[in-house]
């Protein structure tokens, strides 16, 4: 009888229950007082810069990202991943005044109206929310569960893809032009208070 394969078995096997019994270990530690100390470093100031964005408005938004991964012609159970993430988030839609200039700003001859020209508003990256986004389950083939044993898998994808559908949904929910009737109704407020009447027109979306 060839036993030549059976002590490469036993180690795997024993690795892998030495692997679940730290595991185990690790969960259980919190339960006996366990304390976390944060030795990082202070924030270091590495630039500044003026800000000319006037944020008119902002939603917040909640999505949930259904990722999965198949290995053709083997089975699930074996090979493959399904993800559902809960991601929570704002985004913020703004008009740029960095880029007025006198041309954007024009008076009447009798000094009682303007006319104002502005870009149109804009959305800024999406903001997730790291305390309200999480995983909800996770459905993993042997082979990738073995896997996330020896490296824990990435879940950058997941936050990417959670702010592309925030993107998306702000888009669609009416956020840019609430932004650009507060943006018209502070700016009307503020040019009525010194005495003018104003129009606005909208420039050319930036490039």
């Amino acid at each position: 009888m060839n036993t030549r394969w059976i002590r490469p078995v036993a180690l795997t096997v024993a690795g892998l229950l030495v692997v679940a019994a730290v595991l185990q270990i690790i969960g259980l530690l919190p339960k006996f007082g366990t304390s976390t100390i944060d030795r990082s470093q202070p924030a270091v100031l590495q630039a500044m810069r003026d800000l000319s964005q006037y944020h008119a408005a902002a939603g917040d938004y909640q999505v949930v990202v259904d990722i999965e991964k198949d290995v053709a012609w083997v089975p699930s159970s074996i090979a493959g991943e399904r993800t559902l993430f809960v991601a929570a988030g704002s985004i913020d839609a703004f008009v740029d005044f960095g880029k007025l200039g006198d041309g954007n700003i024009i008076v009447s001859e009798d000094r009682t109206s303007v006319e104002l020209k502005l870009p149109p508003p804009q959305l800024a990256k999406p903001n997730l929310d790291n305390q309200r986004s999480y995983v909800f389950s996770q459905e993993r083939g042997l082979l990738d569960t073995l896997g996330a044993l020896v490296e824990p898998p990435q879940q950058q994808q997941f936050y990417v893809a959670a702010e592309q559908k925030i993107s998306e949904a702000a888009q669609r929910s009416g956020l840019i032009e609430r932004a650009r009737n507060n943006t018209r109704a502070m700016l009307t407020g503020m040019m009525q208070a010194l005495g003018y009447r104003v129009t606005f027109q909208e420039t050319a979306p930036p490039e």
